[in-house]
Formats: C-alpha cells, sequence, structure tokens
C-alpha cells in the first residue's frame, strides 16, 4: 500500500466503527478518524489516526476530511430506537450519507464502503433466515431508525447504479468487547449479567461478534462487488438462548418467565406519550414491541461465498463481552 494512501473511517466513536477502525490498522491502514463536533470521544484502543472533525448534517465538513483519501468506511449513523424528531434523523442517515458518497468521489476516492444495517432488508413470513433478496413488506417498516436505513440504502445503490464504486454491508445485531456506550443490545448484555432480566419476550435476533462484522468490513473492500450488498451476521438465536448463554457464563439461572407481548402494548403506549412529553427514551415503544413479534433471522451465506466471511458462534461474542465488561467494573 502505498504511504500517501489514507482510508477515512466515520463513525469511530460509535461501537462497529472502533473495530473497523482497530481492524484496518492490524491489517496497516493509515487512518483518518472523523469525530462530530460536541459528539462523543474515541474510545480507549482506537489506534494511532489523524483525527479530522466531519458532522453529516453540514456538508462542508466532508472535503477537507477526504482529501488525499483512497478508501471511505461510512460507519456513522443515527441509531436510535427512539427518536423525538424523526425528520433529523432522516437528515442524517439519508441526505448525509448521500452527500458524503457524492463527495468521496468528487475528492477521487477509490472505493467507498457503505454500512447499512439488517434493519434495511425484508423478513421472511415463516420466520426462516433472510438474506439481501428477501422482499420488504410495508409493515417491516417499524420505527423511524428501520425506514431511514432503508430509504438510505436505496439511494446508496442508485448512486453505484449510475457508476460510482461503493459496496454495501448489511451488519446483524454485534456483540463483543469495546461497547461502551452502549448499545441497545449492549444493555440488554449487561443486565442479563448482572441478574436485572427476570423476564423475555419470544423475538428472534442473530448475533454476530463485532470484530466478526470489522473483519467483514475489510473483506467487502477486497472482494466485494460494486453496487452489491452483503449480510455480515452470525448466529441465530431466540431469545431465550442468548440470555441462557448469557446466564451459562454467568452461573446465573436463565429467566423462565415469557411475557405476551398483546398485553404489554398499552403500557408501551403510555411510555412513548411520556417520552414525548418529557424528551426521555421510553423503556418501551408500541413499535419496538411490533417487532418482537417477528424473528430477525438472516444468513450471511453471499458474504461466506464471496468474500470468505468466517463468522464465529454467538457463544464466542457473548464471552468476550463478558471479558470486557469484567475488565471494566461494569459487571458487579
Amino acid at each position: 500500500m502505498n504511504h500517501d494512501d489514507v482510508t477515512l473511517v466515520t463513525g469511530a466513536t460509535g461501537f462497529v466503527g472502533a473495530a473497523v477502525a482497530r481492524a484496518l490498522h492490524r491489517a496497516g491502514h493509515r487512518l483518518r478518524l472523523t469525530t462530530r463536533p460536541g459528539g462523543g470521544a474515541l474510545p480507549p484502543g482506537t489506534p494511532p489516526a489523524e483525527i479530522v472533525p466531519l458532522d453529516l448534517a453540514t456538508p462542508a465538513t466532508f472535503a477537507p476530511a477526504l482529501r488525499g483519501c483512497r478508501y471511505l468506511f461510512h460507519v456513522a449513523a443515527d441509531y436510535r430506537l427512539w427518536v423525538p424528531d424523526e425528520a433529523a434523523m432522516r437528515h442524517v442517515n439519508i441526505d448525509g450519507s448521500l452527500a458524503l458518497l457524492r463527495a468521496a468521489a468528487a475528492a477521487g476516492v477509490e472505493r467507498s464502503l457503505y454500512t447499512s444495517s439488517v434493519a434495511a432488508l425484508g423478513l421472511t413470513a415463516d420466520g426462516s433466515p433472510a438474506d439481501e433478496t428477501t422482499p420488504i413488506k410495508p409493515e417491516h417498516h417499524l420505527g423511524a431508525y428501520k425506514k431511514s436505513k432503508y430509504d438510505a440504502e436505496q439511494a446508496v445503490r442508485a448512486l453505484a447504479a449510475a457508476g460510482q464504486n461503493i459496496v454495501i454491508v448489511n451488519p446483524s445485531t454485534p456483540v463483543g468487547p469495546g461497547d461502551v456506550k452502549p448499545t441497545p443490545t449492549g444493555q440488554m448484555v449487561r443486565d442479563a449479567a448482572a441478574g436485572r432480566m427476570p423476564a423475555y419476550v419470544d423475538t428472534g435476533l442473530n448475533i454476530v461478534h463485532v470484530d466478526d462484522v470489522a473483519q467483514g468490513h475489510l473483506l467487502a473492500l477486497a472482494k466485494g462487488r460494486a453496487g452489491e450488498s452483503y449480510i455480515l451476521g452470525g448466529e441465530n438465536l431466540m431469545l431465550r438462548e442468548l440470555l441462557a448463554l448469557i446466564a451459562a457464563q454467568t452461573g446465573r439461572k436463565p429467566p423462565t418467565l415469557r411475557l405476551p407481548i398483546a398485553p404489554l402494548m398499552p403500557l408501551a403506549w403510555v411510555m412513548e406519550r411520556i417520552a414525548d412529553i418529557t424528551g426521555k427514551t421510553p423503556l418501551m415503544t408500541p413499535e419496538i414491541l411490533a417487532m418482537a413479534r417477528k424473528k430477525m433471522f438472516f444468513t450471511s451465506a453471499r458474504a461466506q461465498a464471496e468474500l470468505g466471511y468466517q463468522p464465529r458462534p454467538a457463544a464466542a461474542a457473548v464471552a468476550d463481552a463478558l471479558t470486557w465488561l469484567r475488565a471494566q467494573g461494569l459487571l458487579t
């Protein structure tokens, strides 16, 4: 790799972005990482890098950040399960992403990696694993985040179809070390490990080690087809099975109380109304509960066949997450 080649990573203050930055550093990339003015700090363990300001809501910050870059990894997104203002999230996740990718082309960036999400994909009717081609139905479009990621991915596909060298990756639900903020899943792992999850709902999710997601990004840069998308997932588990894994690794009893979803709906509606008034994130919303009715199962067969992607079992992701939480003193 030429010493003048710089790889720009947005979102390196976040869980996945930080893991991508670490993987790129190990692979010998010269890094430039973006931070949002007034945003979070780069986490401990961030590799040596040039730090530049970039705000997805301020396109004037794009050109200076992209100058001299060979590759762009656009990992940053506004990821919240509830937002008081949907338009602000859409402005960042859709308009900001498109403007940044266009600026990358204008700056002569050779290839851009766009981090989408399995939230942008369809689900099967019978709960079998969905892939990149599973049709999306309106009822899958629950919540501002999922809608923004779907619309953003469609717009990015159009840029690629018009000739820009962009590869799309769709991580599932990452778990592992370094979930500082934490993400909603990371919070759930912490709560379960601390014995604060006495009950569960009957939902399914795809759990992947965050470092496997990061490695998948590098594989997609090297081997991905322009305009194509690749699910970076791991193991499909019912929530009950995930909580049992965490319980087994922390010496706790797994929760046995299964909560039916329907009776929780009125409570979720009230919590959302309170959130609308206070601006504080609610514990649950009707949309979150509606999503819980679905098994969010996915297959990474395309990434495995085309990229050589090899995710490890969910138990390993949980073990590494718990080891990291203990080291941080977050598991008492």
